[in-house]
């Protein structure tokens, strides 16, 4: 019985530990009024079936998968996946997989992306991944949303543009890096609102950048991106 106890108490403990950590990543995360972001790491066990405690696992088929993909400002790493990857609603199987990620070039500091969904939607629920061993685990962006009706909307606003000077609405800014020297892991980030609609959007830009400028690897694997929405 003695043993059985102490492995519920350290089951119980790691589990603890692991609520305090999540709650640590939620509370370093800025949104907009009753926008609302929740953050979950896998670490140091993850799988390729992205089980979270509370994000939900990646969707195969949502208002994403068929948008049209458009970098707007960076340049993409040759050695990974293109833009595509984030909408396929197909998944790394390990934790380092550069060819089944998005992520900007080496060296660089990062850029940003704009998904088009096709229509003016009710945005419910933005969800983000990612996977690596190291500090190209966290995610750390800024994301926007526009329905492209304003007089002086931009479309592409490049890097140094304030987005919300030209059209767009700021959603909330990520960042999951933990407060550890260990980084990496699998996280999963969901964005939301009580009431159920984020936004009325057509646009989504997101503007990335790196987690770390210690050498020329702070790009995020970025392994899928969800937009949950409705037709307006």
């Amino acid at each position: 019985m003695t043993g059985r106890l102490a492995v519920c108490v350290a089951v119980s403990v790691v589990g603890v530990a692991a609520g305090h950590a999540a709650q640590q990543l939620d509370r370093q995360q800025h949104a907009a009024p009753n926008v609302v972001v929740i953050v979950d790491r896998n670490w140091p066990a993850a799988t390729k079936a992205f089980k979270f405690p509370r994000v939900p696992s990646p969707s195969k088929d949502d208002a994403a998968t068929h948008a049209k993909r458009l970098m707007v400002d960076g340049e993409m790493d040759q050695n990974g996946a293109t833009l595509a990857a984030l909408t396929d609603g197909l998944l790394p199987t390990d934790e380092d997989e550069p060819g089944a990620n998005f992520f900007f070039d080496a060296g660089t500091s990062g850029g940003s992306f704009r998904f088009d969904l096709g229509q003016v939607m009710t945005v419910t629920q933005i969800n983000s991944y990612s996977w690596h061993p190291n500090t190209r685990g966290p995610q750390v962006y800024a994301v926007y949303g526009s329905d492209g009706s304003a007089p002086a909307f931009n479309p592409a606003p490049k890097g140094g543009v304030d987005p919300t000077a030209v059209g767009w609405t700021w959603i909330a800014s990520i960042d999951t890096r933990p407060g550890t020297a260990d980084r990496g892991g699998q996280y999963g980030v969901s964005i939301s609102t009580p009431n159920g609609a984020v936004g009325r959007f057509q646009y989504l830009l997101f503007v990335c950048a790196v987690t770390e400028t210690d050498d020329d690897y702070g790009n995020t694997f970025y392994s899928e991106i969800d937009v949950i929405a409705k037709a307006s």
